[in-house]
């Protein structure tokens, strides 16, 4: 399998950039997908969440691209604001680092208009943002779709469902034939793929099985307690870490409100979103997260789908999901681009035999802690250990956490 940038024949200045985020090494489903975007092929590609998606369809776009030109060029269909926005960033971050001077613009709904007319006389490079104004402003002329080379459909399976498709489409027949279509998602249904297929030319199928692996820069922990007493166990745990940033994750949505008012009895920056959320809700907890004023969110793992989060340095499961996948999907929103990460699991003595499938499923050992005086220990030890937090934005290899001397 290629296993270097260089092998994939990207230009030399986006490897450079790729360097400056500190990455070095494509994941799968980047060398996977990447030699047949540059080829203009039409792709279907699925992979797990926080696998370089992203990444895997911005690259070949940014070295096919002709940045000499001042017109649109791309366009990446989103299903929420805050993938739309966190795609426009990752677009910025890397044109600034690898100096390509490529543009682009976030276009989302319930932001004034007027603006973002205004924004798209400077003919961005690349369009990212919802389905339904990106359409409203082609129909207006204001979005140039006959300079369109390729449409990105992201989280495929959302957006090519009863409820988007019709707009997908309408956007897709306003651009040339020629046109590339790429869609990448974490899960691809027999229906979205069939969907899919009937848009495409001859597209190439790229699934990149989860393979049950989870980040080597995670380490992973449990502790038992009775389900009455789980919450102040949590408190306790968050006392004793201090997460950067975190993710408390509950199995029942309509409990993540009452957990988060818990915790915020306690002091603690908490904040709970339910898997019905309005956008202003999840647009509050994101912007919450990114300037700090938000410490903790608690959330169920539908509330959680399409918040893409940065610099997670702590996963807590109040429950555990029954399916093993859920685990690694939950786990997967720390330790990302080889930064470390932490994962808790508060389980109940019945809950311990899930704990032994996680470990045997993904190969991973999942230690058992309690807490003691305010520290995260073995149990019965009553020693607290030597623990390495993880530090945000910074790349390190995970270590475990290594027993102290006694004394």
């Amino acid at each position: 399998m290629t296993n270097t940038f260089e092998n994939l024949n990207l230009n030399a200045n986006l490897i450079e950039g790729l360097k400056k985020q500190g990455i070095t090494e494509p994941t799968d489903i980047q060398s996977e997908a990447i030699p047949w975007v540059l080829q203009n092929r039409d792709v279907i590609a699925q992979s797990q969440t926080g696998s370089g998606k992203t990444l895997a369809y911005l690259l070949p776009i940014f070295q096919r691209l002709d940045q000499s030109k001042r017109e649109m060029q791309a366009i990446v269909l989103a299903p929420t604001h805050e993938l739309a926005m966190q795609i426009d960033k990752q677009i910025k971050l890397l044109s600034q680092n690898s100096e390509t001077g490529i543009t682009s613009l976030g276009i989302i709904g319930e932001v004034n208009v007027t603006r973002q007319i205004e924004k798209l006389r400077e003919k961005p490079h690349i369009i990212v943002g919802s389905t339904g104004r990106i359409l409203e402003l082609i129909k207006k002329k204001k979005i140039s779709a006959h300079t369109i080379k390729t449409i990105v459909i992201d989280e495929g399976d959302r957006l090519l469902d009863e409820k988007n498709i019709e707009n997908v489409k309408a956007v897709i027949k306003t651009t040339l034939r020629d046109r590339q279509l790429l869609v990448f998602s974490a899960t691809v249904s027999e229906k979205a793929m069939n969907t899919a297929k009937d848009l495409m030319k001859e597209p190439q199928v790229i699934r990149v099985e989860d393979k049950t692996m989870i980040s080597p820069n995670i380490q992973h922990y449990y502790t038992v307690a009775e389900q009455r007493d789980k919450i102040e166990v949590l408190r306790k745990l968050i006392a004793a870490v201090n997460p950067y940033k975190a993710i408390v994750f509950i199995n029942k949505s309509e409990e993540t409100q009452l957990a988060a008012s818990k915790l915020q009895f306690h002091h603690i920056k908490a904040y709970g979103i339910f898997g019905g959320a309005e956008k202003e809700e999840r647009k509050k907890a994101l912007e919450g997260l990114r300037s700090g004023d938000i410490q903790i969110l608690v959330a169920s793992d539908i509330a959680a789908r399409g918040l893409d989060i940065q610099d997670v340095t702590h996963i807590f499961n109040l429950d555990l999901p029954e399916d093993s996948k859920g685990y690694l999907h939950r786990v997967g929103r720390t330790g990302r681009m080889g930064k470390s990460g932490i994962a808790l699991s508060i389980v109940t003595e019945k809950e311990t035999a899930l704990i032994k499938k996680y470990e045997k499923d993904f190969s991973i050992t999942i230690e058992k802690k309690e807490v003691y005086k305010g520290a995260v220990v073995d149990p019965g030890k009553g020693r607290p250990l030597q623990y390495k937090r993880p530090q945000p934005g910074k790349k390190t290899v995970a270590k475990r956490i290594k027993k102290a001397s006694p004394k």
